[in-house]
């Protein structure tokens, strides 16, 4: 196998003189880097996102329907199976696809936004660590994997604040009967006549983050570093890489085993999160009674401390490790679910950017 090709990134020089301003402390400058930076950047990075992010999670549509019933009443839908088998039995298959337009949509942007945001971020946080660096005199690399956190924080904070009235719509129109006729404009309309525009758009958003930015950390990061691992890999073993060149291109191998990889890191890492935005969000019941978790007061008023005091406090009457369960309901059918989306949701990305001629994750 030949060595990775080398690719130019377009905007890295203009951010390297972003960072120099921030360094110098010029505030002209700084204007100036920034608005050169901001032209340059690439935005096939947010269309490639976009495309994979509405294809992998509106495919899943199903599988995310159960899940959240799991999380919202687990006392009747125990597993995967029988809950699947329940829903189809009581409302009939047309059940599984509740929240599909918001899926579309919310997802659709969420992606575009956090795949584009950490791209773009990622070597502008890394050339600023390495400017850091080498004012201080530190041995280059010595923030390891840190920029990429950083990177991964940005884009998922910024994708929360897109996925907050999809989420909450979604979620309303799986567990809520008042909701299960509603469409996603309708159903938008419902919970801003409900709470009010405010509230619609940002209540809910420290449990999104919860979920997010470990969730964008876990998915983005892990392929990054896993994917450049497998290339070094293969670059260094010869006789592997063309061992496999003759059964399936090694860029399509290297992408589908990082990209499970990055589908169970994330799972494990965003379980919590997930758990308490479902509670977060979730509404009545199917006799139209909230849910033992939540006050009298709107579900919606409840803050993050709140939320997750109530899903630790369901089983903690039988110890510590019983009440920390609650955060990980539905763990089964989510690391289905969320296997499925990332792994085909980081194939597709690595796909379509190839198609729009920018160079497959860890290969540069």
């Amino acid at each position: 196998m030949t060595s990775s090709p080398q690719y130019r990134h377009g905007p890295k020089r203009n951010i390297w003189a972003l960072v120099t301003a921030l360094c110098v402390g010029n505030p002209f400058a700084v204007v100036a880097a920034s608005s050169t930076a901001l032209a340059s950047i690439d935005y096939r990075y947010f269309v490639a996102g976009g495309t994979c992010a509405a294809i992998s999670h509106g495919v899943t549509t199903p599988i995310d329907v159960v899940k959240t019933r799991m999380q919202s009443d687990p006392s009747k839908y125990k597993s995967l199976i029988p809950a699947t088998a329940t829903i189809i039995r009581e409302e009939g298959p047309q059940a599984l696809v509740k929240g599909l337009g918001p899926t579309l949509v919310g997802y659709g942007i969420e992606g575009a936004l956090k795949f584009g945001v950490y791209e773009v971020t990622k070597p502008l946080v890394v050339a600023g660590f390495a400017a850091l660096s080498a004012k201080l005199k530190l041995k280059t690399g010595a923030a390891g994997a840190l920029p990429f956190l950083l990177a991964s924080i940005a884009a998922g904070a910024v994708a929360s604040l897109i996925l907050v009235p999809m989420e909450s719509t979604r979620i309303r129109m799986v567990t809520d009967p008042s909701f299960e006729n509603l469409g996603l404009l309708s159903g938008l309309a419902q919970l801003v006549k409900e709470s009010g525009l405010s509230q619609t758009l940002t209540v809910g958003i420290g449990a999104m983050m919860a979920k997010q930015v470990p969730y964008t950390f876990g998915k983005q990061v892990s392929f990054d570093v896993v994917a450049k691992f497998l290339y070094g890999f293969l670059n260094a073993q010869p006789t592997v890489a063309d061992a496999i060149s003759k059964v399936v291109q090694p860029k399509w191998t290297v992408s589908v085993i990082a990209a499970m990889i990055a589908s169970v890191m994330a799972c494990l890492l965003s379980q919590p999160g997930d758990v308490i935005l479902t509670e977060t969000y979730k509404g009545a019941d199917e006799k139209g009674v909230k849910s033992k978790a939540q006050s009298s007061d709107s579900p919606k008023s409840r803050g993050l401390a709140e939320v997750s005091a109530a899903i630790y406090g369901r089983h903690s009457s039988e110890g510590l490790i019983q009440g920390l369960s609650g955060f990980y309901t539905g763990l089964y059918a989510r690391l289905v679910h969320v296997g499925m989306i990332i792994t085909s949701q980081l194939i597709i990305y690595d796909l379509v950017k190839q198609l729009l001629g920018l160079p497959a994750t860890g290969s540069h």
